[in-house]
């Protein structure tokens, strides 16, 4: 397992934009948090607290496949380092201007969450021209889902330590000078100043002109829907036994279960056509979904968290695999961001759905969620196999030996070119 995340670190630039992004990617991580601490702080309530973060996500959510498009089109460095200095001018003005005016105080969320990078998106388009060869690619994609989940868990944890240490409004500030900083490490680099999309063909869809990305798409909103209804259902569950302790516990088994299985994953060369294996790991992932509704102690219940954690991080780095295939020529960026998004409103959508079947029929309903979800994320991709049916050659790949400068045909692919 080490050899493999060994040979990807060692190769030039990998670790300098991998951290890059994930500095750069702290603001967006963290807003939600910092958003309800900083409106607690000012006086509002945690219902003006929960629409400010909401805005946020919402504005989020339409500005990532906006940018990832303008990314395709222009560069990364022209587009990412403009949207984050936005995007923290933003932040800064809500941390300046507190609460009071309310519509100057939301103007400047929306902001913040409509100018947000799209580093992720970026990152995964740069993977191909850094990396080479597409079994490193593949590794990187499942190393990228693990960064994610440590990167989800120690920020909240780095807001705390901000407000413990400054304020409030001074977590909202450092976090986001701290992710201009990742944002401009990766910009400056050479691999992100050198990439260029593929030759695209003018079309007002963009990426959404595919049906296998709309298929994936369809699929991973459920999976969304999943992964935000189990963090309220594990709210619910909590209260009755054992409180804030057996909640983390949760949440803590999911990112554990994730994290071993995404490293797992990532060790490994796959074979075979990754959009049925996609339907393998989502199958398996809604499998481990279902017995937590059967809400057994607390002991218990951890244990089957970290086993319903554990396909997560495979399921996306393959859904990764299966963007860069169907994504038409020229798009990556966007359908990568896409993809972000639509995971962002399932979550979403999945925190508001759980609530009423949580009132209607305690933790057990609540946990039903996920389990109906990731069926229905299943049922999406098995009826959409057609749609999904592997492409003779990926969409939006360009052969290594047409624009690589050094004209080394190890790759299979790559989703971008060098200038």
């Amino acid at each position: 397992m080490a050899t493999g995340y060994g040979e990807l670190l060692r190769a030039r630039h990998a670790v300098r934009l991998l951290v890059g992004t994930l500095v750069g990617r702290l603001p967006n991580a963290t807003a939600h948090i910092a958003i309800v601490l900083f409106t607690r702080a000012e006086g509002g309530s945690y219902t003006l607290a929960g629409v400010l973060a909401t805005v946020y996500g919402l504005a989020t959510a339409v500005g990532q496949p906006l940018l990832g498009r303008a990314v395709d089109l222009l560069g990364q460095p022209r587009v990412i380092l403009p949207s984050a200095v936005v995007s923290a001018l933003g932040m800064a003005a809500f941390a300046l201007v507190g609460i009071d005016p309310l519509p100057l105080a939301a103007a400047a969320v929306l902001v913040a969450g409509l100018f947000t990078p799209p580093l992720e998106g970026g990152l995964r388009a740069l993977w191909p021209s850094v990396l080479k060869r597409e079994d490193r690619v593949h590794t990187a994609y499942a190393l990228d889902s693990v960064a994610q989940e440590v990167m989800f868990t120690v920020g909240p944890l780095l807001v705390t330590l901000a407000v413990a240490v400054w304020s409030e409004a001074g977590a909202l500030l450092v976090v986001n000078v701290l992710g201009v900083l990742g944002a401009l490490s990766v910009v400056v680099s050479a691999p992100s100043r050198a990439w260029r999309s593929a030759p695209r063909e003018a079309h007002w869809l963009g990426a959404l002109r595919s049906s296998g990305l709309l298929a994936l798409l369809g699929s991973f909103l459920f999976v969304g829907i999943a992964l935000g209804s189990i963090t309220v259902a594990a709210v619910a569950y909590a209260d009755g036994n054992g409180g804030d302790l057996v909640y983390a516990l949760i949440m803590s088994g999911i990112g554990f279960g994730a994290l071993v299985g995404g490293l797992t994953y990532g060790a490994r060369q796959w074979t075979g056509e990754p959009e049925r294996r996609l339907r393998v790991l989502i199958g398996l992932l809604a499998l481990g979904y279902l017995p937590l509704a059967a809400v057994p102690g607390p002991v218990a219940m951890t244990v089957l968290a970290c086993v319903a954690g554990v396909f997560l991080a495979p399921a996306l780095s393959c859904a990764f695999v299966v963007v860069d295939r169907h994504a038409p020529r020229g798009t990556v960026t966007e359908a990568f961001s896409w993809l972000v998004t639509t995971f962002g409103v399932g979550a979403a959508l999945g925190t508001a759905v759980v609530g009423p079947v949580i009132e209607g029929a305690g933790a057990a309903g609540g946990f039903a969620v996920p389990g109906a979800a990731g069926l229905a994320a299943l049922l999406v991709l098995l009826l959409t196999k057609r749609a999904l049916a592997p492409p003779r050659a990926p969409v939006g790949a360009v052969p290594l030996a047409e624009n690589d400068r050094n004209g080394t045909p190890e790759a299979g692919f790559r989703t971008g070119h060098q200038a």
